[in-house]
């Protein structure tokens, strides 16, 4: 079953990345659509998730190695990235700060306890620091997980739309889809093109290290 499972999660991927290719609409995105349907397969037939992980393991344990792989084209562009450091450095900091601001905002708007407030947070964080920092600023750490999807899948269902309207560059694509949306948005900028791979890696990684330690000190400032 654990084999069957592995399978038919990579067959679905594949599957709905050729009706998202034919289609295009954000509503059709392969990683979204990917996890409904399975999620959709594991309460139709009953499978447990811990079943179900015996073999979909192999595709988490892959997750390292493709993070790795995106410093290929991270080289390949290593000219945009010298020659626009500064802006991307200041612009993802921006990113960060904003973030952590929205979600406080919005947290605060409808009335959450402090124990979820403080968890929404670091939603724009990839998940393996987002989790982290949930936990050492109060928060509830398997929460975090749930709150960093939300946010990512938000910030790729929306992406198309900013950028119709708003004229972005590969490069700020990059920058936004990464500081936004960490590794939900890389994957949604290999539709623009190696550039903005490159930048929304690079800006994935720089709001990681930025949001772990402005993450205790947004929380600290909320106390004063």
């Amino acid at each position: 079953m654990a084999f069957i499972m592995l399978l038919l999660t990579i067959f679905t991927f594949l599957l709905m990345g050729k009706i998202y290719s034919e289609y295009r609409t954000p509503l059709l995105t392969p990683v979204l659509t990917t996890v409904a349907v399975m999620v959709a397969i594991l309460l139709i037939t009953g499978v447990s998730y811990e079943t179900y992980m015996e073999g979909a393991v192999w595709v988490d344990r892959m997750l390292g190695p493709a993070v790795v792989a995106l410093a290929y084209p991270m080289y390949r562009q290593r000219a945009v990235l010298k020659k626009h450091f500064l802006p991307i450095v200041v612009s993802v900091i921006v990113g960060v700060i904003t973030a952590f601001g929205s979600g406080y905002a919005m947290a605060t708007a409808l009335g959450l306890e402090r124990e979820l407030l403080l968890t929404i947070l670091p939603k724009s964080l990839t998940t393996p620091i987002a989790v982290p920092v949930a936990s050492e600023i109060g928060g509830i750490p398997s929460m975090a997980v749930a709150f960093t999807m939300i946010a990512g899948f938000t910030a790729i269902l929306t992406s198309p739309l900013f950028f119709k309207y708003i004229p972005f560059g590969n490069t700020g694509k990059g920058i936004a889809l990464g500081t936004a949306a960490h590794g939900l948005g890389t994957s949604k900028a290999v539709e623009y093109g190696e550039e903005t791979v490159s930048m929304s890696s690079v800006a994935m990684s720089l709001a990681a290290i930025i949001g772990s330690f402005f993450g205790p000190f947004f929380v600290w400032l909320l106390a004063i």
